[in-house]
């Protein structure tokens, strides 16, 4: 078992939060050697962090007191309070994760010990979710389809000079009633804005239009993601010939994604299995452009990526990509655009499994 150091808070950890979930703001140092687990948190934190089965290694009695007297800076305290934190779980060499701070590995190395960073290791221990996790991720699903039905509502009844903007509102207030959180930004993108990227929408909605609505609540008592994105037309009259095109492709894109999505599966692969309907009617997609093209129109994103205490973490599907895990929370996003026009993504949640997965989304792809 890897001796293992993370410096932050939880609050902007996610891999910190995994292991101490709770909302504390101030940064500190979680220790973790042979099974015993320490943090450097204060008396304020501590009968919190205890009660989780952490050691708490106060920096009182780590020297704190003095070093304050000394005139040392903050940083500088952080620095010889984890050095110290260390010595006390006879710790000299450890893996941490990528956004471990320069300061902190400047100082402990400067002090003789040994750091080692490895995304692998951090990314493997949060990939499997647990029960909370999990259980989190539904809760913020069900409020995903429970928003994306009331946007779908305004924005087939195109009322009133309906904006993306009170469609955002109407689908935060849902998220908010059920529990979750659903940011400022969240897309629900018309016409030729939904054929760039991750444009969020604005404006006035008009009859016709393609509206892509993407959107990812978070659960706020896991602080889980879920995400999910449908297409609608506005008005809820007869899509444009191109938008049924681009749907139909989109359709056939996860149908066959489907069929080969498990545990074990090569997330490059899916997304090869992904391009193919697209390939095969003549529109541009990651795996088929020149090196070095900057793709702005047909299936120019990847298949999906993984979701949980981030909205965007591994496993990745793409042209950089994993092999799937049983119990991988992923999405499954394809779509096609045309700048100028609009574009069409159907996205889909869904827990990997040893033969197969379980569609957490549950609305429908209609137009």
């Amino acid at each position: 078992m890897p001796t293992v150091l993370i410096f932050g808070s939880p609050e902007h950890s996610a891999d910190l939060f995994h292991e101490i979930p709770l909302g504390i703001t101030d940064p500190f140092l979680y220790l973790e050697k042979d099974g015993r687990r320490a943090t450097t948190v204060s008396v304020l934190e501590a009968d919190k962090v205890s009660a989780l089965g952490v050691e708490i290694l106060d920096p009182s009695t780590l020297g704190m007191d003095e070093l304050a007297e000394q005139g040392l800076d903050m940083l500088a305290i952080d620095g010889a309070v984890s050095r110290r934190a260390c010595e006390r779980l006879g710790i000299e060499a450890a893996t941490v994760p990528p956004g471990f701070p320069l300061f902190l590995a400047d100082h402990l190395r400067g002090e003789g010990m040994e750091l080692t960073v490895d995304a692998d290791l951090f990314v493997a221990r949060r990939r499997i979710k647990t029960t909370s996790e999990l259980e989190g991720i539904r809760r913020a699903q069900q409020a995903a389809d429970e928003a994306m039905g009331v946007a779908a509502s305004l924005i087939r009844e195109l009322a009133g000079g309906l904006t993306s903007e009170q469609v955002r509102e109407a689908m935060q207030a849902v998220c908010e009633r059920r529990g979750c959180e659903l940011a400022d930004d969240v897309i629900v993108s018309h016409g030729a804005q939904s054929a760039i990227g991750h444009e969020s929408g604005h404006g006035a909605i008009a009859g016709g239009e393609p509206v892509v609505v993407d959107i990812w609540p978070r659960d706020k008592a896991s602080r889980c993601y879920a995400d999910m994105t449908r297409t609608f037309v506005a008005g809820g009259g007869e899509p444009p010939a191109e938008l049924l095109e681009f749907w139909n492709l989109t359709r056939e894109s996860l149908d066959r994604v489907y069929a080969d999505v498990r545990a074990g599966a090569s997330g490059r692969r899916l997304f090869e299995r992904s391009c193919e309907p697209y390939i095969e009617a003549g529109q541009p997609t990651q795996i088929s452009k020149q090196p070095g093209e900057i793709l702005e129109d047909g299936y120019f994103h990847g298949l999906g990526h993984g979701v949980g205490l981030e909205i965007h973490e591994r496993p990745w599907m793409g042209r950089i990509a994993d092999d799937l895990l049983a119990g991988d929370v992923v999405t499954l996003e394809p779509g096609c655009y045309r700048r100028g026009f609009g574009g069409c993504r159907l996205e889909d949640l869904v827990v990997v499994t040893e033969d197969g997965c379980e569609v957490l989304t549950d609305f429908p792809y209609d137009l």
